[in-house]
């Protein structure tokens, strides 16, 4: 890249990875948020108008199925979240691809467990995958096989998937959208909570004020966005955690606009 700030270097970004979690996907009620995915959609179309490669990591699947069949909770047990992560994907693709029908892009479903990264030819295979939808200018929507994961097979949340699948892919910059503005210095409805700008410490100290589980339909807290930016920047990549309510603060982000918490990657 040429010379320029943390934040104005974000612009040159070619290949990106956008991870969006159940939360900002649907509403308090569990009902989807059709609005929001209607603008993120749009977004992501207008970045690969603008030449850029686009990968989509979404969550969502347990909690669109949870909604789909008319369940108050998810299931307790894990072959009744397995069986609702089934339905739920399948409503996930068909939204998506309807979206992205209207910007003239299609939608590739890739569904990944540890496992197959692991293994060298399944994670040679995986990469392959990616590039040639990319090359095809396709959007790839990448998700955990909740369907036949089980904890030993598991990522655990899609935050460290993300983080995975920007290494995997070799991508410039990782967006993580969440609910809140950032990452702050103690919870967010403290009045005297700060918010980090940018973070250059990349060791594990930064990650002591994050906490807290995630919502009823979710599985990731703000720790696991912590970890992946930092693990994302460690291994030489920008990553930025930044509120998904309206995704057109991505368009601001990659403008090198002060939004979010940005972890500087390590050069």
């Amino acid at each position: 890249m040429t010379e320029c700030s943390e934040r104005g270097c974000l612009k040159d970004a070619k290949r990106i990875v956008i991870k969006i979690g159940t939360s900002s996907l649907t509403y308090e009620n569990g009902k989807t948020n059709l609005k929001r995915i209607g603008i993120l959609t749009r977004v992501i179309s207008d970045l690969m108008n603008q030449g850029k490669e686009v990968i989509l990591v979404s969550s969502g699947a347990v909690g669109l199925g949870v909604n789909t069949l008319k369940m108050e909770e998810k299931p307790d047990t894990v072959s009744g979240r397995q069986a609702v992560a089934a339905v739920g994907q399948c409503k996930l693709m068909q939204i998506y691809a309807q979206n992205f029908s209207d910007y003239g892009y299609s939608v590739g479903q890739l569904l990944i467990t540890n496992t197959i990264i692991s293994n060298p030819e399944m994670h040679e295979n995986t990469i392959n995958t990616f590039n040639e939808l990319l090359k095809l200018k396709v959007v790839p929507v990448v998700n955990e096989n909740d369907s036949v994961a089980v904890d030993e097979i598991k990522f655990g949340d899609n935050d460290n998937l993300s983080y995975i699948v920007s290494e995997i892919t070799d991508a410039d910059l990782l967006i993580i959208l969440t609910d809140t503005d950032g990452y702050y210095d103690s919870n967010p409805n403290n009045p005297d909570a700060k918010l980090y700008h940018n973070i250059y410490d990349l060791s594990e100290e930064i990650e002591k004020a994050a906490g807290g589980a995630g919502s009823k339909l979710g599985t990731g807290g703000m720790l696991t966005k912590v970890h992946a930016c930092r693990m994302a920047a460690e291994k030489g990549r920008d990553a930025v955690i930044v509120n998904g309510n309206d995704p057109e603060i991505i368009f601001d982000v990659i403008d090198g606009k002060d939004v979010g918490t940005l972890f500087v990657a390590k050069k």
